[in-house]
């Protein structure tokens, strides 16, 4: 019966059932004239009851599931949609066109869709800010087989990364079919799912993929009763062999220098005792951590969890804010010969929950700045070759896999592009519990639209497809591997009549150039501001 509490779709086969006993009714008592009409009629509704029994019980489409029959209008609207903004918005088209967007992309490959398209680009080419990547007149051959990265070189237990993963979301903002659908896919396409700051929880672990166990300032699923870091719980959940990586958040890309919240409307019982919070008020994690407070206790605290979970990958999550603070953590590297096996790169852009405008738009720096910066960063002070880099933020096509890496990461997350394989039409109502696909919601009654076997096999697609267009983009800049992908082989239009390349766009540092004293402008100032003991700068 709890189907029947979905809101407006159900309602509507009742109301249509209703009309068509009435209209039956009226044609037996009326006029020939009006028969023949209530006739019509009571077929139009019967048939119409029949979409909507149809549309409840079919897989493929959540949002039909959820809402039958009206949700048929959305789909006619979406066909439509490129034309009308066409039509009425050419003046506004500025590099990727309305019907070639991000949802397009992702649903085309998640359901085995032909993603080809006639008649060239649809992009103005001519655009400030079109960007290219230019390929060889004699290609390499792509590779045939999936490339991989290996993250945590000298730890007990390296994992061999995907170059493609989920990032994270956790349990309580994703619904239990949510998580068991992309811990599903990633089973069977053999990449990672990064399990968000909420905790480790049942459905991460019912299908067996591979997980990125992400420990956030509320530290849930690893805190005492005080809110603190506990080692002892952090240990018996750590040790799990499904558990590869161990990520500490520092901040993230849609509201950084914030912590992250749950609000009270989505906190069930079942994610309160998952994350050890207690009922009836917003699940709030602090915007600072409290394990530590320096660079140097980062660094320490980050040896402690390697240890604690049986020398598996452990680095942090950021995205960068003061450039002086991420170089203070690369003085204390120097120092203290301690260093985390991966930090993963969140940028500004990025983000798939709720966060206030001014955050969401103008804090924090962009991806592309922060993952070259960090990229620079560390390879002048020495230690690139034993820190992996990956990076998050919008990433979502081949090209943009592409562009990330030639700007310094060994691999890329994607959370928006995920959501999209699951189903998600970007309603925008992830923070009220009223999901309308069942992807961001704990209403049962929502969430059951979303049909796991269904949607596990579309992330799988789509992973598999976008990994195969970033090894056929590498073949044809020249490339053997898409990890050889640079700077070399990217460009961008920064007016009609002028082209610049990624190589004067973001100059590479040289190795230990910032030990060696670089006059670098990106690094001077703020490399002299940076101290090992302390975030605050130097002045």
């Amino acid at each position: 019966m709890r189907y029947l509490r979905m809101a407006f779709g159900p309602r509507y086969i009742a109301l249509t059932l209703s009309a068509a006993g009435i209209f039956v009714f009226a044609g037996f008592t009326g006029s020939d004239v009006f028969g023949d009409l209530f006739a019509f009629l009571s077929l139009a509704c019967i048939a119409l009851v029949a979409l909507g029994v149809r549309d409840l019980v079919q897989t493929r489409h959540a949002v039909l599931r959820n809402y039958p029959i009206s949700a048929h209008l959305r789909f006619l609207l979406e066909d439509m949609r490129p034309a009308i903004r066409q039509y009425f918005f050419e003046d506004e088209k500025q590099g990727a066109p309305f019907s070639r967007d991000a949802r397009a992309i992702v649903y085309q490959r998640a359901k085995k869709e032909l993603d080809k398209r006639p008649f060239g680009t649809e992009y103005d080419v001519y655009a400030e800010g079109y960007e290219f990547a230019r390929h060889s007149i004699a290609p390499a051959a792509a590779v045939d087989t999936d490339p991989r990265v290996l993250i945590g070189q000298h730890c007990a237990k390296p994992y061999s990364a995907s170059l493609f993963n989920i990032s994270a979301m956790s349990f309580g903002a994703l619904s239990a079919n949510a998580i068991r659908a992309l811990n599903a896919g990633a089973r069977r396409g053999g990449f990672a799912h990064d399990t968000g700051e909420g905790g480790v929880s049942p459905y991460h672990l019912e299908n067996g993929g591979d997980l990125v166990w992400e420990i956030g300032s509320g530290y849930f699923g690893c805190r005492d009763q005080d809110g603190a870091f506990s080692p002892d719980q952090f240990a018996a959940v750590a040790t799990a062999p499904q558990i590869r990586m161990i990520e500490v958040k520092l901040s993230q890309g849609a509201k950084p220098g914030q912590g992250g919240i749950l609000p009270a409307a989505k906190l069930t019982p079942e994610i309160a005792e998952i994350r050890r919070v207690p009922l009836g008020r917003d699940c709030v994690s602090p915007a600072r951590h409290t394990a530590f407070s320096t660079p140097i206790e980062l660094l320490q605290f980050i040896e402690r969890l390697r240890t604690l979970s049986g020398g598996k990958p452990t680095g942090f999550k950021l995205c960068i804010g003061h450039p002086w603070e991420f170089l203070a953590i690369c003085k204390a590297m120097v120092e203290t010969g301690l260093a985390p096996d991966f930090i993963v790169i969140d940028g500004k852009e990025g983000g798939t929950g709720a966060a206030p405008l001014e955050f969401m738009d103008h804090i924090g720096m962009p991806m592309r700045e922060g993952l070259n910066f960090a990229h620079n960063a560390l390879v002048g002070v020495g230690v690139r070759p034993r820190v992996r880099l990956g990076a998050s933020g919008k990433i979502v096509s081949g090209f943009d896999m592409a562009r990330a890496i030639a700007l310094g990461a060994d691999w890329c997350n994607a959370a928006r592009g995920f959501m999209f394989a699951l189903g998600c039409i970007q309603s925008q109502a992830c923070h009220t519990d009223a999901c309308p696909t069942g992807v961001a919601t704990q209403d049962e009654s929502r969430s059951r639209a979303l049909v796991v076997p269904d949607k596990s096999e579309r992330v799988f697609q789509f992973h598999r497809q976008t990994v195969a267009a970033l090894k056929e983009i590498a073949a044809a800049v020249g490339a053997s591997h898409p990890c050889e992908i640079a700077t070399r082989h990217l460009s961008r239009r920064i007016s009609p009549g002028a082209v610049v390349d990624y190589d004067a766009l973001y100059p590479a540092l040289r190795p230990r150039a910032l030990l060696e004293g670089s006059d670098d402008p990106r690094f001077v100032n703020a490399w002299r501001m940076a101290q090992a003991h302390s975030f605050a700068p130097a002045l």
